[in-house]
């Protein structure tokens, strides 16, 4: 039920596998329990891409499901197959991808059945096309939304807010000068409106705001959480903020405290852990989850006091939020940079909760390798505590298969939802890590072959 809820930036959908650098020194003492998924069938759908990463997306819906990828030309394709059949249809849209990791490919469907395709912008005119027919992808067109503050876009998402509608949202200007602007989809008219008449976050032309959501939790609210940055480097990255709305136009802290639109880095009020520039957090280590009281949950690192880099955890109480470190290294971790980042050197995971009293948060250290943090489910502190770990994905999934140094396995879950309950679908492929946007050095990898996987439950054994 949880992982329904779980708050996931578009550049988590892939999950990497990493090989550990060493036996990690926190560790759960505990055990992972038989896979809850089995593979059932899969599908080669195309070569792609090994020498970068970049996101692909696979959405399910009703008896057509729909896979966005970049193929070996780095040229943008959809592919669609009905789910009773083996066949794919596929077109070449009019988009090719350099190197840059940040041009990730997002998809919707509409209420008409209509399938809208966005992606492939880093701070670029506006890409975007859908389909004049439902069901055929051979009639997707590129089409502007409003016309306006469409010239340099960037983190294209669909959406849907409380009642339904389809949004759409995405950064106007560029890293330390953006806005987030927000659309709302009118299927009768077949046009875009604004959703909101101000943005989102606007960074007053002094930073960029960074968000992790906004998703729909178990309480029914919108949450988001973020960090600000000053430059593009993202070692300016600071101020970790949370707001919640029932609506998506009205905000307001975790404790009820009104926010106003837009967001900006003035409203202190929203501030989660007043982080500095330079004091460790990245945007893309932000962690959201939601505890067994439906409260938001959030992991990240940064600097202690004495500079070293920690794991921490933060949940509001009464009218403050508490944050606290979970665990105690002595390495700094120092890192700076520009463009889409490889492995820092540190990451933690979304918080799971596994039972009523333990809540686990894994980790990957460049000095400490990989691990699990058990966290008492009320003091949110580490505890010796043996606790079981349902495994999501077979352990053959994350076997990488191409002979390359450096290469890792990439996972992109379904978007959408099969329409039987005991099955699921994921996209695998694999790729190099990020490289700063530019062009890996000679000699590159092969190609990758891009696989639709059919997941099918298996009980779980002690």
């Amino acid at each position: 039920m949880l992982g329904r809820f779980v708050a996931v930036m578009l550049a988590a959908l892939q999950l990497v596998s990493i090989t550990d650098a060493a036996e990690p020194k926190t560790q759960a003492s505990g055990q992972t329990a038989g896979q809850t998924w089995s593979i059932a069938q899969t599908w080669e759908i195309d070569d792609v891409p090994a020498s970068f990463r970049v996101g692909f997306c696979l959405l399910t819906n009703g008896t057509n499901q729909y896979v966005a990828y970049y193929n070996e030309d780095h040229q943008m394709v959809v592919a669609c197959r009905r789910l009773d059949e083996n066949q794919w249809d596929r077109v070449v849209l009019p988009s090719k991808v350099g190197w840059d990791s940040h041009n990730y490919i997002t998809m919707a469907v509409d209420d008409r059945g209509n399938l809208h395709v966005s992606g492939n912008m880093h701070a670029v005119p506006l890409i975007y096309f859908r389909t004049d027919v439902p069901g055929q992808i051979q009639t997707l067109r590129s089409a502007a939304m409003t016309g306006e503050d469409e010239d340099r876009c960037t983190y294209p998402r669909f959406l849907q807010d409380a009642n339904g509608n389809l949004l759409y949202t995405y950064r106007s200007g560029g890293s330390g000068n953006g806005r987030r602007l927000y659309n709302r989809f009118d299927s009768e008219t077949g046009r875009w409106h604004r959703f909101l008449d101000v943005p989102l976050f606007d960074g007053l032309g002094q930073c960029n705001a960074y968000p992790i959501g906004p998703d729909q939790g178990p309480d029914g609210h919108f949450h988001v959480s973020w960090v600000w940055r000053d430059t593009p480097d993202c070692a300016t990255n600071h101020d970790l903020s949370y707001a919640r709305s029932v609506d998506l136009k009205h905000w307001e802290t975790a404790h009820g405290r009104p926010l106003r639109l837009p967001l900006t880095p003035d409203q202190t009020a929203a501030v989660v852990d007043p982080v500095p520039s330079g004091g460790g957090i990245i945007n893309s280590g932000i962690r959201m989850t939601f505890d067994r009281g439906n409260q938001p949950l959030l992991a990240y690192h940064k600097r202690d006091s004495n500079g070293r880099m920690q794991a921490y955890v933060a949940t509001p109480h009464k009218d403050r939020w508490l944050s606290h470190a979970i665990t105690d290294w002595d390495e700094p971790i120092l890192f700076a940079g520009r463009g889409s980042m490889p492995f820092i050197g540190i990451r933690v995971s979304t918080p799971k909760v596994v039972d009523e009293k333990s809540i686990v948060v894994g980790f990957q250290h460049q000095d400490h390798g990989s691990g699990r943090i058990v966290l008492d489910a009320e003091t949110l502190r580490p505890v010796d505590r043996k606790v079981t770990i349902e495994r999501e994905f077979p352990p053959t999934l994350s076997r990488v298969r191409i002979a390359f140094p450096g290469m890792q396995h990439r996972l992109a879950t379904d978007i959408g939802a099969s329409p039987n309950a005991d099955e699921r679908y994921v996209l695998r492929w694999e790729t190099l890590g990020s490289h700063h946007d530019r062009r890996p050095p000679d000699p590159l990898p092969p190609p990758s072959k891009l696989q639709l996987v059919r997941l099918v439950r298996a009980a779980t054994r002690d």
